[in-house]
């Protein structure tokens, strides 16, 4: 993503549903932002994942073996894809407003973005249109829940 000019990355963490369960802006591509993300990862879910699933970077190769995690490092070709697919909601964002302003104001704008997004997806094609409509019933619920101001 380019913001102001300057080229950025968005490392992004989902699991195996698709939730997004961390991001991060960062201006480069490299072993200390590989672990920055990974660290801030661990600390956030509480515990270390079992299979990490990444792409081709050796990046993440050397973060692993820094922390010290005892994960599955899997590469593969395509086994990515859920990490992929998640940005599309961000790239859809970036076209209609013409880019962010800066690298605070996305990260900022992209963590809400994430929460409200695990919120609101659901697979539809994995339920039947009964369960569809409760689970779009609860998670309205939940966000009127979270959104309203109580005096």
């Amino acid at each position: 993503m380019t913001i102001a000019g300057r080229r950025f990355w968005l490392w992004r963490a989902v699991d195996s549903e698709g939730e997004v369960l961390d991001l991060l802006v960062q201006s480069r591509r490299n072993t200390a932002a590989a672990v920055r993300l990974m660290r801030k990862l661990v600390r956030k879910q509480g515990f270390a994942p079992e299979v990490i699933v990444t792409d081709r970077l050796r990046s993440y190769d050397a973060a692993i073996r820094e922390l010290g995690l005892s994960a599955r490092h899997d590469p593969t070709r395509r086994q990515n894809n859920r990490a992929e697919n998640s940005h599309q909601p961000t790239r859809r964002r970036e076209r209609k407003t013409q880019r962010f302003k800066s690298p605070g104001s996305a990260q900022r704008f992209l963590s809400a973005h994430a929460a409200v997004h695990n919120t609101f997806n659901i697979e539809r094609h994995l339920v039947s249109r009964r369960s569809l409509k409760s689970l779009r019933a609860a998670a309205m619920d939940e966000w009127h829940r979270v959104t309203t101001v109580h005096v």
